[in-house]
């Protein structure tokens, strides 16, 4: 069964987004198959795989049926089921995407009104929350997907509920600050809680339900720190202690783990996946080239030292794209998320 990776923090501008386009293209470059899903109503991770051309076609005046919020409109309007299979854009190849869509915000009513009705044992409900799930199934299927990732707002709504229900893995982008690590604190309850209410209602399926339904696992694959200030290869003094807190933190809130970390900082914490700097200059150059920063060339501008700052971007990307894939392989030797 194809993995699906949420990328959740309720803190914004960490850099979310940014880190599930170039997860893509990293892994594309090592040789997988990615399906990537855009779960924020903002449509960010669509906007960056896609130019302002085709998002006209991709959101005309009237109906979107290429788009998550188009796909899963008959459900809402309860006039139908979702539309199987689901439309994807091809981006190059070994990458498609279920492009995002500003009209998926008007749905948050919806979830949030069949949540209970779930535990009423009504089939509608679990048709309405499980739909982003089913649809991220079949389409990954369609595709031949290796991996599937998942970028979704950063909120604790009812659009983020059935998109982590959907998931069977959670990364946590962190920025080293005081409102990322108090995001972990309100993060690491509301997954428990969800966990535990979705366990709960998958109990409570009617009699005859014949559609599979997600585990709704969300189990933490460990953290990525973003956009840290560097000097000397070593973050500056006013984010080292944030650096300090967070394998704590993570621990405590997501894990629910009292313990203290063994080490001190991220360095060598096994829940540390990886670290990704700013790197300044090179985004812009690659929001104009359409590309991620490590793909960029000299004639996109990339010159001089900035082909220097684009290989260690591959560098780093690649050993992060290892390293969720590692703790892919020992979470499918332990166990699945999926009841049939």
């Amino acid at each position: 069964m194809t993995p699906i990776v949420a990328f959740f923090n309720n803190k914004g501008g960490v850099g979310k987004t940014s880190l599930v386009y170039h997860l893509t293209w990293m892994y594309r470059e090592l040789g997988r198959s990615v399906l990537a899903v855009d779960l924020d109503p903002q449509a960010n991770l669509t906007a960056a795989f896609v130019d302002e051309e085709r998002l006209e076609v991709l959101w005309p005046d009237g109906p979107h049926p290429r788009t998550i919020s188009g796909a899963i409109d008959p459900l809402i309007r309860g006039i139908g089921d979702i539309v199987l299979p689901p439309a994807t854009e091809a981006i190059g190849s070994s990458i498609h995407l279920l492009a995002g869509d500003l009209a998926l915000a008007r749905i948050e009513d919806e979830l949030s009104e069949q949540w209970p009705h779930c535990l009423d044992g009504k089939e509608r409900a679990f048709r309405v929350v499980t739909a982003f799930w089913r649809l991220i199934r079949v389409a990954a299927d369609e595709c031949g997907a290796d991996v599937v990732l998942v970028d979704v707002g950063p909120n604790l709504g009812a659009i983020n509920r059935s998109a982590l229900v959907a998931a069977d893995h959670v990364v946590v982008p962190l920025a080293p600050d005081l409102f990322s690590l108090q995001g972990l604190r309100n993060l690491g309850p509301t997954l428990q809680e969800w966990r535990a209410q979705w366990s709960d209602r998958r109990d409570r399926r009617p009699p005859g339900y014949d559609l599979p339904l997600p585990g709704g696992a969300m189990a933490p694959l460990g953290y990525v720190i973003l956009q840290h200030s560097v000097r000397l290869n070593r973050p500056v003094r006013a984010f080292d202690l944030w650096m300090r807190r967070i394998p704590g933190a993570f621990r405590s809130s997501i894990l629910d783990d009292p313990s203290i970390a063994s080490e001190p900082t991220t360095a060598g914490d096994p829940w540390a996946l990886g670290t990704i700097k700013h790197y300044q200059s090179l985004v812009p150059m690659a929001q104009e080239a359409r590309k991620p920063v490590f793909l960029l060339r000299s004639a996109d501008g990339a010159i001089g030292a900035h082909q220097r700052a684009v290989q260690n971007a591959y560098g780093d990307f690649k050993t992060l794209a290892e390293s969720i894939d590692r703790r892919l392989r020992d979470a499918e030797r332990q166990s699945s998320s999926v009841d049939y």
